[in-house]
């Protein structure tokens, strides 16, 4: 591995660990395209960051990859010289995308979708879906999802606690002692 490769891999890694606007002006310098209020907890996107499009209001759990290209054309390199395959990738509005994903090349994701954590996406997904699975598949509508937990009696408002009076409310909730 050369000095470039190294230092780049490093960067990589200082970037994971970076704050959130860090990252997206790092992609954004890249050619990536990045809406509004969006989270980014990967620094797993491809060598063509500037073919990949995410949305407003977007958040991208840790450890999710984004490719845009296809590596499997190594195995026809005898046949096919010089040869690489490229997809673009868009990611709509309103999406929350959870760990471990893998996004793969000519991917589209519609507006309004959740991706369940280690699902693998490869074509078009349409808006107000919820995703997931290997091959990924649309299981229900976000209507569906956005009911169930309403009545989840799980469903905990915790947003704008500290992290002590949230630690203290669920271990109250769950019964769970000091």
């Amino acid at each position: 591995m050369n000095f470039r490769a190294i230092f780049y891999r490093l960067h990589i890694k200082l970037l994971e660990k970076s704050s959130n606007k860090t990252k997206i002006k790092y992609l954004r310098k890249q050619g990536m395209k990045i809406g509004e209020n969006c989270l980014i907890g990967t620094m797993n996107f491809s060598t063509e960051p500037y073919l990949i499009e995410i949305g407003d209001h977007v958040a991208i759990a840790d450890d999710t990859e984004i490719v845009t290209h296809d590596g499997g054309v190594w195995c026809f390199r005898d046949e096919i010289k010089n040869a690489d395959l490229f997809g673009k990738v868009k990611i709509g509005n309103n999406v929350f995308i959870g760990n471990n994903c893998t996004i793969l090349p000519n991917t589209t994701i519609g507006d309004n979708c959740i991706i369940g954590s280690g699902s693998v996406l490869r074509g078009k997904f349409p808006e107000d879906s919820v995703i997931m699975g290997n091959p990924a598949k649309v299981v229900t509508s976000i209507n569906v999802q956005k009911f169930l937990y309403t009545q989840n009696p799980d469903l905990l408002q915790t947003k704008h606690m500290s992290p002590a009076e949230k630690t203290k409310f669920i271990k109250t909730h769950f019964s769970i002692e000091k």
